[in-house]
């Protein structure tokens, strides 16, 4: 296969990813956006996590929630769990890796609150340990994840939402997910603030 026939590939394998998203979970990206809606409009927040190579969604979407999708416009209340590197290895050096999320939004969060959680490469512990955690507090879930997740799903309450990515492939998870971070950001700016982009 030539090197453009690789690159035909994965834009296409893309593309199609993308095209089930808009065709299977539409409906669910819009209730999360409505969930997070609401907590923002209750004066709550949204805080956020994932391992690996999801921290990356979890740090932008926290950064665009701050500062801005497409317009200017008040900064809203978002907090991400894996930022801080101290806090993260301090809690899995003195008590378990698995509660480096969970222990964080004990402290946290509140009540109301939304959990906005990136997997993709299957059921960690300590996300496992996290939406427990979220549901002491009474804190809504969003899970979003692949195909291949199967267990965190089973974990969630009837308000939560679970928007799953119909593939297997991480890559394409990673790129549905970004996507996924657009809309919603662009649905709750464009019902906060109007749709007149500034």
């Amino acid at each position: 296969m030539s090197l453009n026939n690789n690159i035909k590939q994965q834009i296409t394998e893309s593309m199609q990813t993308q095209q089930l998203v808009l065709d299977e979970v539409g409906e669910y990206i819009e209730c999360a956006a409505q969930q997070i809606v609401n907590a923002l409009l209750a004066d709550k927040k949204i805080l956020s996590c994932g391992n690996a190579a999801s921290v990356s969604n979890v740090q932008y979407f926290t950064s665009i929630m701050i500062n801005r999708y497409e317009r200017v416009r008040p900064s809203l209340p978002a907090i991400s769990l894996v930022n801080d590197v101290q806090m993260i290895t301090s809690i899995a050096n003195t008590q378990h890796y698995d509660d480096v999320f969970s222990k964080q939004l004990r402290a946290l969060g509140q009540a109301e609150d939304v959990l906005l959680i990136f997997s993709v490469e299957g059921s960690a512990l300590n996300l496992v340990k996290l939406i427990n955690a979220a549901h002491e507090k009474q804190i809504t879930v969003i899970l979003l994840l692949g195909e291949n997740e199967t267990t965190l799903p089973t974990l969630l309450h009837e308000a939560d939402v679970c928007v799953s990515v119909p593939s297997q492939s991480a890559q394409r998870i990673h790129e549905a997910h970004l996507l996924i971070i657009h809309c919603l950001c662009d649905l709750v700016d464009s019902q906060l603030f109007g749709n007149q982009l500034v």
